[in-house]
């Protein structure tokens, strides 16, 4: 005796739903791993050098696919939801300070610090709180939401996630003793190897490789791993609730 529509259609409900939830991860992800290739490498097969940082790519031709690609990723970090609230709402933090990168554009030619207008401080402050959202995101959330599933692939994916944790971390300690603690003439010599745009990549190419991890695009099992976020879906939405 065959079930009842209902209950045969149960399966594919959470099916699609887990196919939503890993197509944002993965989007966000390559959003952030083609970013600093397109902007860079990419620029300079239309004669763009390598500028100070990212952020200065904003007053180039490729301004955007800096602008585009931020906006993109905001309303990615919008869509998603996790397990709780403070998920949530670090995921609307990301969001906001994303849009912010994109939308009040640093100084030209300026040092991050050292801003003409309140919309570079805009920029420099929503910068900090970015990439720190990143970081804790791969240290806390990502490892904490992983404990929940049951793959035969959480150790692999939570080293990922510690990993790209630890590693935006430390590219922003670089970038603030560059940017405090430098002597100008140091400053100079660091600008002239472009040490900001160098430390932004490994930071945004970090939180690209934890994002495609939780989307199963690296150490993937897609067999396994639908029916893991399947019940990982069930078990986080009475939380939410």
């Amino acid at each position: 005796m065959e079930p009842p529509n209902d209950l045969r259609e149960l399966p594919m409900r959470p099916n699609t739903l887990v196919l939503s939830y890993l197509g944002i991860r993965r989007a966000i992800g390559l959003s952030g791993l083609l970013l600093p290739v397109v902007l860079g490498p990419g620029g300079l097969l239309f004669g763009i050098e390598i500028q100070d940082n990212l952020s200065s790519y904003y007053h180039t031709p490729l301004r955007d696919v800096f602008v585009g690609t931020l906006c993109a990723i905001g309303i990615f970090l919008f869509c998603y939801r996790g397990y709780d609230k403070v998920e949530n709402w670090t995921a609307n933090l990301g969001c906001a300070s994303a849009l912010g990168v994109a939308l009040f554009p640093l100084d030209f030619n300026s040092d991050p610090l050292v801003q003409k207008s309140i919309t570079g401080y805009l920029h420099t402050f929503s910068g900090g709180v970015f990439f720190s959202t990143l970081a804790f995101y791969s240290l806390y959330h990502f490892p904490r939401d992983s404990r929940r599933e049951q793959e035969p692939h959480l150790r692999e994916r939570d080293f990922v996630y510690r990993m790209s944790g630890v590693v935006i971390l430390l590219a922003m300690m670089a970038m603030g003793g560059y940017l405090f603690l430098l002597p100008n003439d140091w400053k100079q010599t660091f600008n002239d190897y472009n040490f900001l745009f160098w430390m932004e990549w490994i930071a945004v190419w970090s939180f690209a490789s934890a994002w495609l991890a939780k989307g199963r695009t690296i150490i993937a099992d897609i067999a396994v791993d639908v029916l893991a976020y399947s019940s990982e879906l069930v078990l986080g939405r009475d939380e939410r609730e």
